[in-house]
């Protein structure tokens, strides 16, 4: 049974529709990247999901369940818009909230300190919430996302404003997840954390669902219209590509369609630039992700 299904999901606000049909799969077990440029409609998918809005169509089951007020204590979710009491301590924020999610208070302590011994702040559980930095304020809210051992997590943006330690630990918290059986929803603009965690990926772009399966098939499929191009000298305009990304002296070309890699080794001649290599790669997410964002979907 999957852990998540969204089935044919709508949301229209005024005469535009923010989600438009979106159709996904989550299976225990298993990572999800949720990706999409600003404004694509993956916050409010979440919402939809999380039943704090309604969709206009479609359905969302959990554990083959349609959600209910049941449903909310098998989730974990951790919102981009962030929700802690400063005035509170750390200790009493995280048990208030194990509570809130059906833990008695002493499970909640005991959980509350094992996890903050996890990330390293069992120091600071009698400190209030307002005395410490951004990323140790983040890294409460991870905890109260899954301190109450939840079947599903969703984390919205939960990198930010972690600096890279606390970063690693995070993505280390990410997948003990995994590999204890739960189902993850990662959405974040980090491609490079989505491509070092995630099993699979749903991208949305204006609403709708334009890239869908396993990362490894994903770059299967893109694989053939990326380049890489190691060169002495500056590169010039090329015609036929979608996106250059150049980092000193080699370049990553994604061709547009129709584009075949020996149009662009002429251009290449022709600008008599002394390529050293010239090779089809298979594109990292993050040019597949720029090549599709920047199409008219």
């Amino acid at each position: 049974m999957p852990a998540v299904e969204v089935v044919g999901v709508v949301k229209t606000y005024g005469d535009r529709n923010v989600v438009d049909m979106v159709s996904f799969i989550v299976e225990q077990n298993q990572i999800l990247g949720l990706i999409g440029p600003n404004g694509a409609g993956k916050t409010t998918t979440i919402r939809m999901m999380m039943d704090i809005i309604k969709p206009d169509q479609g359905e969302v089951r959990i554990l083959g369940k349609t959600f209910d007020p049941e449903s909310k204590n098998l989730v974990g979710y951790l919102p981009e818009e962030r929700g802690l009491y400063k005035r509170m301590t750390v200790l009493d924020t995280l048990v208030y909230f194990g509570q809130l999610k059906g833990m008695q208070p002493a499970a909640a302590s005991a959980g509350a300190k094992k996890w903050l011994s996890r990330v390293k702040l069992e120091s600071q559980q009698g400190i209030k919430l307002e005395e410490l930095s951004h990323g140790m304020a983040q890294l409460i809210q991870v905890v109260s996302t899954v301190l109450h051992n939840p079947d599903i997590v969703i984390l919205d943006e939960p990198f930010n404003g972690l600096d890279p330690v606390n970063m690693q630990v995070v993505k280390e918290i990410i997948a003990e997840l995994r590999n204890a059986g739960k189902a993850i929803i990662l959405s974040t603009h980090r491609m490079n954390e989505v491509e070092e965690l995630c099993d699979s990926v749903f991208m949305i772009n204006n609403g709708k669902g334009v890239l869908q399966g396993s990362l490894s098939d994903i770059k299967k499929r893109f694989r053939g219209n990326t380049l890489t191009i190691e060169h002495e000298g500056a590169m010039g305009s090329l015609k036929g590509v979608d996106s250059m990304i150049t980092d000193g002296t080699k370049t990553r070309v994604v061709m547009s369609a129709g584009t075949s890699p020996q149009q662009i080794l002429e251009q290449l001649v022709g600008q008599k630039l002394e390529i050293t290599r010239f090779e089809i790669a298979t594109p990292s997410l993050n040019d597949i992700f720029i090549n599709i964002a920047g199409q008219n979907v």
